[in-house]
């Protein structure tokens, strides 16, 4: 075991000096996390392995959960409580937010994140347990709010797919958010939820250029085959959304209306959008991303980004987090919703159902009285 630990400690050492092993991840460096006592530092010493070394794999672990529904009260996201059947995510999108996260298990927020990942297995077990608790008000459950549910490691692990059986089984209203295509394996369940007033799913899509999103988010459905999957779950009859997120200064934003009608030629009703978001560790990874990606317009995305946070590269305040403030904020938001008003886009919002919640029998439990 301590092999094992000592092994991995050096491959997470080795890949910052070595750019052939990070082939397929987003991130560029691999710094320790804000917990962590050890400080890992790359530097150049001169030397060159005989051998090129393997790409950097993914490993998946076991998290051993004891609950599984998160609840939050922030008075600016529109759910209070959400599942992540995953830690860490192998889509690699470098802007995502909650790279950070993952420094709590002692990891880096870089290509720990995304290589480092921690499954769920018995997520609907604890679901049902959970959801047959005395005293459960049932309201619209998100799924994908931190991380991604339809990541790749989902084609073999199917947990995402086990708590939406056990969604549709209690008559649980459901809300998706994915930038996967993966996401259609599982339109048999969400098509007969949303026949009953109980699914909606959104995809989410930075941009429709394919160089950029291969960059920005390796690993993550092409935007095609995104909107491919929107058409697909609109044709299905499941109510659909398309986030424009994040919307990043200088790099993406000019993609706003064509990203907005390409989701509405494909029957999409429903539209919104974030800004980049940058708390704690994102905020080097991605200046150092910029920096290589895309130097000749990193200043002026640091630029802007700053304008709408009073000087910084981040204020995590509630309301603001998300938009911003300031002219260029508004100018984004005032072209969002003109965009909106000419495409006939969010002209009536659905809300799921939550008449039809059915408690589960706790194992070994009675039926519960209402």
């Amino acid at each position: 075991m301590a092999k094992e630990a000592a092994d991995v400690l050096l491959e997470r050492a080795d890949v910052q000096a070595l750019p052939d092993r990070r082939r397929g991840r987003g991130a560029l460096s691999n710094a320790s996390g804000r917990f962590e006592a050890d400080a890992r530092v790359a530097f150049e010493d001169g030397w060159q392995p005989e051998e090129d070394l393997a790409p950097l794999k993914t490993r998946v672990h076991i998290d051993t959960a004891r609950t599984i529904i998160t609840r939050n009260d922030s008075p600016d996201i529109s759910f209070d409580r959400s599942i992540n059947p995953y830690r860490g995510c192998e889509h690699g999108c470098i802007y995502c937010y909650a790279r950070p996260s993952h420094c709590t298990l002692g990891h880096s927020a870089g290509l720990d994140f995304e290589t480092e990942l921690y499954a769920k297995p018995n997520a609907a077990a604890l679901l049902e347990k959970e959801l047959s608790a005395r005293g459960y008000l049932p309201a619209t459950m998100a799924l994908g709010t931190n991380t991604d549910p339809y990541q790749p490691v989902e084609r073999e692990q199917r947990i995402t797919r086990s708590v939406l059986e056990v969604l549709e089984k209690t008559g649980h209203p459901v809300g998706i958010v994915t930038k996967s295509a993966l996401v259609v394996r599982d339109i048999d369940i969400l098509q007969r939820m949303a026949a009953r007033g109980l699914a909606k799913v959104a995809l989410s899509v930075t941009t429709l250029d394919r160089h950029l999103a291969r960059r920005m988010e390796p690993r993550a459905s092409t935007p095609s085959r995104r909107l491919d999957a929107l058409r697909q779950l609109s044709a299905a009859g499941i109510p659909t959304a398309v986030m424009v997120a994040p919307v990043i200064p200088s790099l993406n934003d000019h993609e706003i209306e064509t990203i907005l009608a390409a989701a509405k030629a494909v029957g999409v009703q429903q539209a919104g959008y974030v800004m980049l978001r940058l708390p704690l560790e994102l905020k080097d990874l991605f200046r150092e991303w910029l920096a290589t990606e895309v130097p000749d317009r990193a200043k002026r995305v640091l630029h802007l980004l700053q304008s709408m946070h009073g000087g910084k590269d981040y204020v995590a305040a509630f309301g603001l987090r998300g938009r911003g403030q300031g002219p260029y904020a508004d100018q984004v938001a005032q072209r969002f919703r003109l965009a909106l008003k000419r495409l006939g886009l969010n002209q009536r919002r659905q809300a799921l159902r939550t008449d039809l919640f059915t408690p589960p029998v706790a194992a070994g439990g009675q039926l519960r009285l209402l």
